[in-house]
């Protein structure tokens, strides 16, 4: 049975190896190699792993994020093996079928705080993916969307009509969640969606998620070092090392049972953070 008939899975990723091309005389960027990994429907998955571990390509990889912007950063390449989400393989997709897919896939890059339009106000942010696909959209529903999307980040609607510079960095952060999920994906790959948000109120994403998967057809793919986070909303967790993944588990069982530097190293902190909390 091969990835793209492979029943109940919203992600596999098989043997997947991924560059960034070279610029002038530098030589081509080798990010991910050998990477197995699948999401089941209905299965949230963490990723954790070091800075340049690979962790930010393979979520751009899965999340369709495939063309080079003019002028902006060279896309991921995919050079060998292949990925296949929600039944589209992805090495060579053509650009309509990846229009396509990344209808039903929503992408929380881990700048999304710092990418929020400043001319627009949290209201327009959080709505303006629906406008985009219906600009006739019900306005009055439309704003109940847009509300609810708020509640769901646990913001008050005083902050509707405040502009990005007019919020903290926290704020900032739960408007990006919002956007993303407004339009309920089918698949949401999320690098890093605490980053910035005080503790207190983390667990408004961890609620957030979880009821999403109640709802039903509603997968993701968590980039986090959050591990409190990952606790309370995976079901597995994935060590990337150096582009590879090397372990594979339940985030406790991966802890206690990994022999990876990585690993050891995570599990001494994790505990270490325990204690302190204490």
């Amino acid at each position: 049975m091969t990835a793209t008939e492979a029943p109940g899975q919203a992600v596999r990723v098989d043997d997947l190896a991924v560059e960034y091309p070279g610029r002038r005389l530098a030589a081509p960027h080798r990010a991910l190699d050998g990477v197995d990994l699948g999401v089941g429907a209905d299965e949230v998955v963490g990723i954790v792993g070091e800075t340049g571990s690979g962790k930010s390509t393979l979520a751009r990889v899965l999340a369709g994020d495939l063309v080079s912007p003019k002028g902006g950063d060279p896309a991921p390449v995919i050079i060998g093996g292949d990925a296949t989400v929600l039944g589209h393989r992805l090495r060579g997709i053509r650009r309509r079928e990846l229009t396509r897919l990344t209808f039903h896939v929503a992408y929380l890059p881990q700048d999304a705080a710092s990418r929020l339009t400043p001319e627009l106000t949290a209201a327009d942010l959080i709505g303006e993916p629906i406008l985009q696909r219906d600009r006739h959209f019900n306005r009055r529903a439309l704003g109940l969307r847009v509300a609810t999307m708020l509640d769901a980040v646990q913001l008050p609607l005083a902050v509707l009509d405040k502009f990005p510079f007019e919020l903290s960095s926290g704020q900032r952060q739960r408007v990006a969640v919002a956007r993303s999920l407004v339009l309920g994906p089918k698949l949401w790959v999320a690098d890093e969606p605490t980053a910035g948000i005080d503790v207190t109120v983390r667990g408004a994403i961890s609620t957030l998620i979880a009821g999403l998967r109640e709802d039903g057809d509603f997968s993701a793919v968590l980039i986090s070092h959050d591990l409190p986070l990952l606790r309370r909303t995976t079901c597995r967790v994935a060590a990337l090392n150096g582009g590879r993944i090397v372990g594979l588990g339940p985030i406790d069982e991966l802890l206690a049972q990994g022999s990876h530097p990585f690993l050891v190293g995570l599990a001494e902190a994790d505990s270490q953070a325990s204690s302190d909390a204490h």
